[in-house]
């Protein structure tokens, strides 16, 4: 079956909720591309090869990257605003502190509008901190522990790198100790319970009790 006649439905007409499209690049307008270079290889981010004239950075553990360039737009330089996903935002504003970068105080969302400090119950999407690049574009960092429900597709999940895999696990350890408490028994059946409630941080599933 060919690619075409798979994003086609049953009476042969093409379906464009069955189409696949994946976000690849963010172009980011800045006014000196050797400064951003610089800027943007103290964040860690991989430099990637790519045409004359386009520099691409990808951050650890993204599937989608960053390019900047004299010519690739006609954006104000600073006026871009995206989003990252950090699984723990204190911890990554401290890395970020600590290669010379300036990032706000940790705060978070409320009705009445941001408020210092970290969510009380530390709930997903709710803790954040900014940056910004040379030029002004701004680079929200929120924190992500647990999806929404139907974010991920299919039930996929992944871990972007061994850090990622490693703050999962601690916060499967401290779940599953909690559960060994209501239970009172030691489960035995640990390695599967682990499984399940890192799989349900990711798809927005009911996690194990």
């Amino acid at each position: 079956m060919s690619p075409r006649d798979a994003q086609s439905d049953a009476s042969g007409t093409s379906s464009i909720e069955n189409l696949d499209v994946k976000l690849e690049v963010v172009v980011v307008p800045v006014s000196d591309v050797d400064r951003a270079k610089e800027f943007y290889g103290r964040l860690g981010w991989r430099l990637d090869q790519t045409p004359p004239g386009v520099v691409q950075y990808t951050p650890h553990g993204s599937g989608c990257s960053v390019q900047f360039g004299p010519k690739l737009t006609s954006a104000a330089p600073g006026s871009a605003t995206a989003y990252l996903i950090v699984s723990d935002v204190e911890a990554a504003r401290n890395a970020l502190v600590s290669a010379g970068v300036e990032v706000s105080n940790v705060f978070h969302a409320s009705p009445d509008g941001p408020v210092d400090g970290l969510d009380p119950e530390r709930r997903s999407y709710f803790s954040r901190a900014t940056f910004r690049d040379p030029d002004g574009n701004t680079w929200l960092m929120q924190e992500i522990t647990t999806r929404l429900p139907g974010r991920i597709e299919g039930g996929v999940t992944s871990f972007g790198s061994a850090s990622d895999l490693a703050i999962a696990l601690r916060r499967a350890a401290a779940a599953h100790g909690k559960h060994e408490e209501r239970t009172g028994e030691r489960d035995e059946n640990w390695p599967d319970w682990y499984a399940t409630y890192m799989a349900s941080e990711q798809t927005g599933a009911k996690p194990p009790e």
